[in-house]
């Protein structure tokens, strides 16, 4: 399937909370309990805020025959924030699509490591990616403790793994 991108426009907060809440409630619940998924996914319900969180960001917007199919943000220039696909586009290319260029967009923007706090749902795909798991952290969601695991990679370096 071929994935296209484009810049995230206010227009697309709606459709990426709901992006979010289903990647969340469908996928991430098979990793997380059901009180943690319902507190992560709760930090959509203020449309506004969710919409200036990924403002704040640069939000690059997957999309597949015209419709978005997932989001990534970059924060501060290195750190990979976001990544939500619709669970209808899992495992279809989205999120490698959107991974790959946020890496280009930061080594182009100077920076030499792309960081991520992954969900332990996440987590393989960006080891797929190349980060290497640097600690696994305990983080609280509302009333719920969830883990994620802090990963990076650097960038520009050729390897040998391909």
């Amino acid at each position: 399937m071929s994935v296209g991108l484009r810049p995230y426009l206010a227009s697309d907060a709606k459709r990426c909370a709901a992006i979010f809440r289903a990647a969340i409630s469908e996928i991430a619940i098979e990793d997380y309990s059901e009180e943690a998924c319902e507190a992560w996914a709760a930090r959509a319900d203020d449309l506004k805020a969710f919409a200036d969180r990924l403002g704040e960001a640069l939000t690059l917007i997957g999309f597949t025959v015209g419709e978005p199919a997932g989001f990534a943000s970059l924060k501060d220039g290195s750190e990979i924030d976001m990544l939500y696909v619709d669970p209808e586009y899992s495992r279809q290319g989205v999120a490698t699509t959107l991974i790959e260029a946020l890496e280009r967009i930061a080594f182009s923007r100077g920076a030499r490591i792309l960081t991520v706090d992954a969900s332990d749902t996440s987590k393989p795909l960006f080891e797929r990616a190349g980060f290497r798991a640097e600690r696994r952290n305990v983080v609280r969601i509302g009333k719920a403790w969830c883990g994620n695991t802090s990963m990076n990679k650097a960038l520009g370096a050729k390897t040998s793994e391909h």
